[in-house]
């Protein structure tokens, strides 16, 4: 916003517009607000509140008052805050602000998705009530059944997402809570057992790499590419490296996850992937080192053409037909066909390309279909897998459970909307013609 904060609209209907909620405690009701620029608000020059404040402490916490759709503002031990007749904030409203129309009392306004991540789910509820929480569903969401599952189903592989804290457990920064490196040894544990390789997959990076939910993001910002917290990144890079690289159930570090191509530049994302590889090198001459592709308008091909290693080195591609206005008003059979008519020429194209190897790291047995039924599901999940198991690495699917149905993986085979011997049988028809 720059360094004032001016108001935009009438009194009472201003500030939620041009401010974002940073951390929310639920219980203290206390708020810091980041601007769309990046600089959070601040009361450090008396009475005036300037969006001027780069990163938050004292006298950038403001208490919050509710009443339905209105709110108070107050500075912590001060003054609340109001808008003057001069389009400006300030903390010096004298007195108690009453509900009515008045300086003091905003409306407030949600103009944006929530957050419903690690940070969100911590920050929320506390340190005591989030570890309580998060050590249940820690032991009790993927168990030893679930790897025994996937083995018996011929799945070799399992990607496991993992967020930056993981490398400070088990005593992470606040309000993370510690337990995550203690699952993933599990995880090892489990897929060594059951004959299963582990993909690292570095989920969720200081700063955030994309603003969503899945890496973090504490307020939808993107503050990834910022030297200090790629310097950061790597020291996770490292951490990981150092521990499981040369585990036999280790296949592969992916150094990051969908990378914002709005966020991201392509030559800071590239510079990061090189040096990540050398790190992994430095612990192992035979681990894949995974790159993944910035998701936005970005070229596949990008990250073929930037010589970022020279051995066993994958480019992990994420394909949905979703989250894109181009698949709204598909019928069944148009995302079939454009599977096969689009996705299988890219995919052939990428793996005829003299670089590395090509995975499709993500995707999932779900459209923008209403109302599909169960055989149309059978088509296109065998489309998806015909197409993808020629990927020169091999594919994975997100996610293995989920609430929603057809994103979860075990309920997709278990209920035969998802039939993994229909594409074996396909291809071994295919080599005997």
């Amino acid at each position: 916003m720059g360094d004032k904060v001016v108001k935009d609209g009438d009194i009472v209907d201003i500030c939620i517009k041009f401010v974002r909620q940073h951390d929310l405690e639920f219980y203290q009701r206390e708020f810091q607000f980041r601007c769309f620029g990046g600089q959070f608000l601040t009361s450090s020059e008396g009475d005036l509140i300037s969006a001027t404040a780069s990163s938050p402490a004292l006298n950038e916490t403001f208490y919050v008052e509710r009443n339905d759709t209105r709110v108070h503002i107050k500075l912590l031990g001060g003054n609340y805050v109001q808008a003057t007749m001069n389009n400006q904030l300030t903390a010096n409203y004298q007195g108690l602000p009453g509900w009515d129309d008045n300086a003091a009392t905003f409306e407030m306004t949600i103009a944006a998705n929530n957050l419903h991540g690690d940070y969100q789910l911590a920050n929320g509820y506390g340190h005591d009530k989030a570890k309580e929480v998060l050590m249940k569903h820690q032991r009790s969401f993927i168990t030893a059944g679930d790897f025994a599952f996937l083995s018996q189903r011929g799945i070799n592989t399992v990607r496991i997402p993992v967020g930056w804290w993981i490398a400070q457990d088990p005593y992470p920064p606040a309000p993370f809570i510690g337990g995550s490196l203690e699952s993933l040894d599990r995880a090892f544990s489990w897929a060594q057992f059951y004959n299963l390789k582990c993909i690292i997959d570095l989920h969720a990076a200081p700063g955030s790499q994309n603003g969503m939910e899945h890496s973090a993001s504490r307020d939808g910002s993107v503050d990834w590419p910022s030297p200090d917290y790629i310097s950061e990144t790597l020291d996770v890079i490292d951490f990981l490296s150092a521990r499981y690289v040369n585990h036999p159930a280790l296949l592969g570090i992916e150094l990051l996850n969908e990378p914002s191509a709005a966020a991201v530049p392509l030559d800071v994302l590239v510079s990061y992937y090189m040096r990540g590889y050398q790190i992994v090198r430095s612990y192992s001459s035979e681990a894949y080192v995974i790159i993944c592709q910035r998701i936005g308008n970005a070229d596949p091909m990008e990250l073929y053409q930037a010589n970022i290693g020279d051995s066993n080195i994958v480019v992990d591609l994420h394909y949905y037909n979703l989250f894109d206005p181009y698949f709204d008003d598909m019928n069944a059979m148009e995302n079939i066909q454009f599977i096969y008519e689009s996705r299988v020429p890219q995919l052939q194209s990428l793996d005829s390309a003299n670089g590395p190897l090509l995975y499709i790291g993500e995707w999932v047995n779900e459209w923008d279909v209403t109302n599909a039924s169960q055989l149309q599901y059978q088509m296109y999940g065998r489309a998806q897998l015909q197409a993808y198991d020629a990927a020169s690495f091999g594919w994975s699917y997100w996610t293995l459970k989920n609430d929603r149905m057809h994103w979860d993986f075990e309920w997709n085979i278990k209920h035969k909307y998802l039939l993994l011997a229909s594409v074996c049988l396909a291809l071994l028809m295919k080599i005997c013609n």
